[in-house]
């Protein structure tokens, strides 16, 4: 029952949430913007906000991360030769740019404008080229480590949005399949079946920047092997047993050819930032 659920929860959170997003037409842009399309990449700010509010309550998660980030991940191929660009944008002209750092992540500052304005977050590219997630890191881990607690926090900022997103009739079917109003929670409850001191049947996935040969979750002198698949690490968020301070290493695997890699976003502090035109 609780495998079915979370397939159940899976479908209606990713399928409710694009199909509630395309509800409301998109609007048209003003012609001065060169790099403006018909069908950009858009998500309302509201929803952004309330990702933003999610962050702020859950914020002992990761009490030494920075503030609430957000990363474009390739989900379609990008075939545009113009640089990522993306802003606010919104009624009576309102306009806000917002930078983007060479690892495609950024940051939504709050507006009242913004608000005002009913804004979009829109991104230079067609519809589902890109996909915007919640980024948090603590400060002093490697490239291939994740801490439980930022990922814990990255999926209440998640859940909130998408709660913001999705029709409402989706939330209460989902609270009922669940059995709770914290979806996080359900993921990895100890009392499911155990494999290797974690839950086999209700996990949470989590994206790499590159091919996944491994991952290993360390807490003190306990350790855990987690399921991996491709660029996707399945984390038990939800496992109370495991503390926020418990790390996750990842091993990657080769990329497959050396322009994979060069193509892939580094991390390197200094480079040149991107705003929306």
């Amino acid at each position: 029952m609780r495998t079915l659920s979370a397939i159940a929860f899976g479908t209606l959170l990713l399928c409710g949430s694009a199909a509630a997003a395309e509800e409301k037409p998109v609007r048209e842009l003003e012609p001065v913007h060169v790099n403006a399309m018909r069908n950009p990449e858009v998500r309302k700010y509201k929803v952004i906000l309330a990702g933003l509010d999610a962050f702020d309550r859950h914020r002992q998660l990761a009490p030494a991360a920075e503030g609430l980030h957000f990363r474009l991940r390739t989900q379609g191929r990008d075939d545009s030769p113009q640089p990522l660009a993306i802003r606010l944008v919104g009624d009576r002209g309102f306009s806000l740019p917002i930078t983007i750092d060479a690892d495609r992540r950024f940051v939504v500052p709050r507006s009242e404008a913004a608000e005002e304005a009913e804004s979009e977050l829109e991104l230079n590219r067609k519809r589902r080229t890109y996909r915007t997630d919640p980024d948090i890191r603590t400060p002093g881990l490697r490239a291939n480590q994740r801490r439980l607690g930022d990922l814990r926090l990255e999926c209440k900022v998640t859940v909130a949005m998408a709660k913001e997103e999705i029709p409402t009739f989706w939330v209460l079917t989902i609270n009922t399949l669940l059995l709770r109003t914290d979806w996080c929670g359900f993921f990895g409850d100890p009392e499911d079946f155990r494999w290797e001191g974690v839950s086999k049947k209700a996990h949470f996935p989590f994206r790499s920047d590159q091919p996944l040969l491994g991952a290993v979750m360390v807490d003190g002198s306990r350790s855990a092997k987690l399921e991996v698949k491709g660029t996707t690490f399945h984390a038990p968020i939800g496992n109370a047993t495991w503390s926020d301070d418990a790390v996750i290493e990842l091993t990657f695997a080769a990329p497959a050819n050396p322009a994979e890699a060069a193509a892939a976003p580094t991390g390197t502090a200094g480079e040149t930032p991107r705003t929306a035109p």
